[in-house]
């Protein structure tokens, strides 16, 4: 017989909810734009539009789509960074009834050719900044259709001349491109405005979102995230946050990219949702514009990953500011650090809860409650309707407190990886999806993530995950980052390599040893020690520790 845990985020809580309540995102949408119209939907470079706005403005896009005889299933990619003119794209795109397909815009010509032939794309909406990019290889890919769009396009006049001004022709950030037969995105709203839009019959089983991803395995797939699978995830997220949002008031700002799959759903959907506004980041690696921006408005939540949080505890002016209505972070991505929880802590006198997803699962598997007091190293309880299970090797289930790979079953659950069924039957078996995380439950039923699976690093036979190193070299003052791997050793078959990003400059190889070998056992000490000015990153600022391998 199975051992299934399942202990769910409020005992107050359905244990379940129906992923069939709602038939598709539109419904969402569409509640959420009558229920709150003038209320400040999106805010960005100190310009804001209302969810009245947002209704008028994203059907002229829906509107402009059909036009162009787009049916229903066909895919349209996004590509850009947090803009005003993302939700209106975005939730065009939905109420025409095609999928979005989110793309980094940071992305290699190789890279994009790869995704938008995979996802049979018909259409891009993209900002003109990454405009050679897609110039080097659209004659390669199906795209029929490019909507292009600049920095500053949905800000008011003058304002909006002078940003796309400075930004191409002082900043030098739109390299030259030829791409020909182009639609501006204002003229793209312009022609929808005097067409008429006819709304889509969508059901829950019809794709939403093409979302592409490493996956457990191999090169990046579109994992199908069906209007079901978004809207039950949507569901969950709301049985975990009625206790704590306060519709139509409670701010969420938004500094990972809206593309990324966590924005997407605990940012974008699930505060349209509430009617609240959403505050956009645009650029979150400029920490001290970052914190500027902060200044100026009354913010409850803010979600982002490990590096985002200790890059603002670390910022000039973030301890300074106004945290009189802020209620929690929320930190996914990557892992938690303990020291950096505790000084969140200390600097906005609320807790950083730590959550736990993934792509496949739209994303959100579990989460701490939003009232927790303090930092306790889990990832939280699975969310409602969402079985999970610990499994060894050959996919036996573990008793409580044995660490394994993690196995998830809920209605979140993607539809598969798109035109890759062996991929597919790699990761979900009899509706279970294998996460590739290592992890372990407590008799209480939190969950602790101890590292991805593949990043294991095996010194003599013992399994030592970087997780836990990293976390200890965090520890010291003088570390202000930290990323370990395993490399080949011909004695013990591996060791442990750490490198660091000093805080302070005086500190020195002997300081990081002598302070992990107080900390760790023998075998999980870094043998090698490296400094460096900074550490390779994802998109979202996840760091990328198979890049430090290579």
């Amino acid at each position: 017989m199975e051992k299934i845990w399942i202990k769910h985020y409020d005992d107050s809580v359905a244990p379940t909810i129906d992923p069939d309540r709602v038939p598709s995102l539109l419904e969402i949408f569409e509640s959420a734009v009558t229920t709150y119209g003038d209320n400040t939907a999106f805010i960005n470079m100190n310009h804001q539009i209302s969810f009245d706005d947002l209704d008028v403005l994203s059907m002229q896009f829906a509107a402009y789509l059909q036009h162009l005889g787009l049916k229903q299933g066909d895919t349209v990619a996004l590509m850009m960074p947090n803009l005003l003119q993302y939700p209106v794209a975005l939730f065009g795109v939905l109420r025409a009834g095609l999928t979005v397909v989110n793309v980094n815009p940071m992305y290699t010509p190789r890279e994009l050719e790869h995704q938008l032939k995979d996802a049979n794309v018909q259409l891009i909406v993209i900002v003109e900044n990454f405009a050679s990019t897609l110039d080097e290889i659209i004659q390669k890919t199906p795209v029929q259709h490019v909507v292009l769009t600049r920095i500053a396009d949905m800000l008011p006049f003058p304002k909006r001349t002078l940003v796309n001004f400075a930004v191409k022709h002082i900043k030098k950030m739109v390299p030259k491109h030829e791409l020909a037969d182009c639609v501006w995105f204002a003229d793209a709203l312009n022609m929808g405005e005097k067409r008429d839009y006819k709304r889509p019959d969508v059901s829950g089983e019809d794709i939403a979102f093409l979302q592409y991803t490493g996956g457990t395995t191999g090169v990046s797939k579109g994992a199908m995230l069906t209007h079901r699978n978004m809207v039950a995830n949507l569901e969950q997220v709301s049985g975990i946050l009625e206790a704590a949002v306060v519709p139509g008031k409670d701010m969420v700002v938004t500094a990972l990219p809206l593309y990324h799959i966590f924005a997407l759903t605990s940012n974008c959907l699930t505060f349209l949702k509430y009617g609240c506004p959403n505050l956009l980041i645009t650029n979150p690696r400029d920490m001290r514009a970052f914190v500027k921006d902060l200044s100026k408005h009354a913010f409850s939540v803010i979600t982002g990953v490990n590096t985002l949080f200790n890059g603002l505890l670390h910022t000039q002016g973030f301890a300074d500011l106004n945290f009189s209505q802020f209620k929690f972070g929320l930190g996914g991505g990557m892992a938690v650090q303990r020291p950096v929880a505790e000084k969140w802590k200390e600097v906005t006198g609320k807790a950083l809860i730590e959550g736990y997803g993934l792509t496949e699962c739209s994303p959100v598997v579990c989460v701490n409650p939003v009232n927790s007091q303090n930092y306790n190293g889990s990832i939280g309880l699975p969310v409602p309707s969402t079985d999970v299970k610990i499994c060894d090797e050959n996919g036996n289930a573990l008793e409580i407190g044995e660490a394994g790979e993690l196995h998830v079953k809920g209605p979140q659950v993607m539809k598969g990886y798109l035109n890759r069924e062996e991929a597919t039957a790699e990761v979900i078996h009899d509706g279970w999806l294998a996460t590739g995380d290592i992890a372990k439950m407590d008799k209480e039923g939190y969950l602790y993530i101890v590292d991805r699976k593949k990043d294991m690093i095996i010194v003599s036979g013992f399994n030592v995950f970087p997780n836990e190193i990293e976390e200890v070299a965090m520890m010291h003052d003088g570390v202000l980052e930290a990323a370990a791997i395993g490399i080949g050793h011909e004695v013990s078959g591996e060791v442990v390599k750490l490198f660091v990003v000093k805080r302070n400059k005086s500190l020195t190889e002997e300081d990081v040893l002598k302070h992990c070998k107080s900390l760790l056992t023998g075998y999980k000490v870094p043998k090698i020690i490296e400094f460096t000015s900074e550490l390779p990153k994802s998109n979202v600022g996840k760091i990328l520790r198979r890049e430090l391998r290579s």
